[in-house]
């Protein structure tokens, strides 16, 4: 068996072209068997980072891991006290946001909210992708927000954490709901999804969007749908979320197109692609984001780029580290978005020119705010007059 073969198959052993210590991703654990993980995107559940013990599945011996049943999907409610959570992060364009789910389905290797689960006492692994949060209070606990006298009117940021649109919202609507409430106050809203459900929603966003409201990003990762299939495992196809794009700019909303991850040497020669088929399809304005790996996300994305492409994994971590200041992840305040070097340089140039070959973000409206009306109600103190 030659080393690449030996890599596929999850064998790593000395002489291999993967250093040991890389191949077993510094520690981070056992993998789960394939037939208990399908359709997931992680193969790892590493115990939160906040854990006092930590806990790994391993043989025994005596095929005891034969009896572990498949990871299925689990809704628990979770009960909130406020509905719209707040940042003061310099670099993003939105000081407010709400997130109707926590942790996500569609189970992306690369997304940087799965450390969020640590706080929960569960694993970024695949307990982020199988153990799920809904918040069925927040639409209530929104309108009673926005009813406050103090309330001070922003933008609200729905997608920029989990998928308002994940499979589980086809059942629970709570993302719907939460428009209504936005729709009947006249509230600003910006969206951001790779799921083709949200146009199942244009009945409420087309109105808003009319009366400069409402604007929304599709998520457009890659192209190729087996990479897309093995790197977003239940996430919408690439072709449905450039459908879901099309529909969205001929129903007369906003529509914006999100390149990210941009992964060197696995997803940037996509680059051009991607904005020209986006732009096809009806897109305004598009936008980009490098992989980023803070926390568990890098030992659980190293060891899926070891599973999926062993042959790549030196070039794309060197890749990474070189825009990283020769760290998997920097943290800081304007880098990390779109990190810093001559590579990251050439990504940012690249998608410049091709966006501006294209006539992307030209013009960008801005949502108006002076259509706001308070929610009455909601133990809020009516007038008099």
């Amino acid at each position: 068996m030659n080393d690449l073969s030996q890599l596929k198959q999850g064998v790593y052993a000395p002489g291999n072209s993967v250093d040991v210590a890389e191949a077993l991703v510094a520690g981070s654990g056992i993998r789960i068997d394939v037939d208990r993980r399908r359709g997931r995107g992680a193969a790892l559940n590493i115990s939160g980072r906040f854990e006092q013990k930590s806990r790994e599945v391993f043989d025994d011996g005596w095929q005891t891991l034969e009896e572990l049943p498949p990871f299925k999907t689990e809704v628990q409610i979770e009960k909130p006290k406020t509905a719209i959570t707040r940042n003061e992060s310099p670099d993003i364009s939105f000081d407010r946001s709400i997130n109707p789910y926590r942790g996500c389905e569609h189970g992306c290797i690369y997304c940087f909210a799965r450390p969020t689960h640590a706080y929960m006492g569960l694993s970024a692994g695949l307990d982020f992708e199988a153990k799920l949060f809904a918040k069925p209070d927040a639409p209530r606990l929104l309108e009673r927000e926005l009813a406050k006298p103090d309330y001070k009117l922003r933008p609200i940021a729905i997608g920029t954490n989990t998928d308002p649109y994940q499979p589980i919202e086809k059942e629970w609507r709570i993302m719907r709901q939460i428009l209504e409430v936005l729709k009947e106050a006249n509230h600003p809203v910006m969206i951001v999804t790779k799921s083709a459900m949200v146009t199942r929603d244009i009945d409420l966003l087309a109105p808003m969007a009319e009366k400069g409201l409402a604007r929304v990003g599709i998520s457009v990762t890659t192209l190729d749908r087996k990479l897309a299939r093995s790197m977003e495992p239940r996430a919408s196809t690439p072709t449905k979320r450039l459908e879901a794009l099309r529909a969205i700019s001929e129903a007369g909303i906003p529509a914006g197109v999100l390149v990210a991850p941009i992964i060197p040497a696995l997803n940037d020669h996509e680059i051009e692609r991607v904005l020209d088929s986006a732009k096809s399809a009806g897109a305004s304005d598009a936008s980009y984001v490098l992989l980023r790996l803070p926390l568990e996300v890098s030992p659980l994305f190293r060891d899926w780029l070891l599973r999926n492409y062993p042959d790549r994994y030196r070039h794309v971590m060197s890749l990474i580290r070189s825009m990283r200041c020769g760290k998997d992840y920097d943290a800081e305040f304007g880098k990390r978005m779109k990190g810093s070097g001559p590579y990251a340089w050439q990504i940012g140039r690249r998608f410049e020119l091709a966006a501006k070959r294209l006539g992307l973000n030209l013009t960008r409206r801005q949502l108006r705010s002076d259509l706001f009306v308070p929610p009455l109600g909601m133990g809020v103190q009516l007038s008099l007059l």
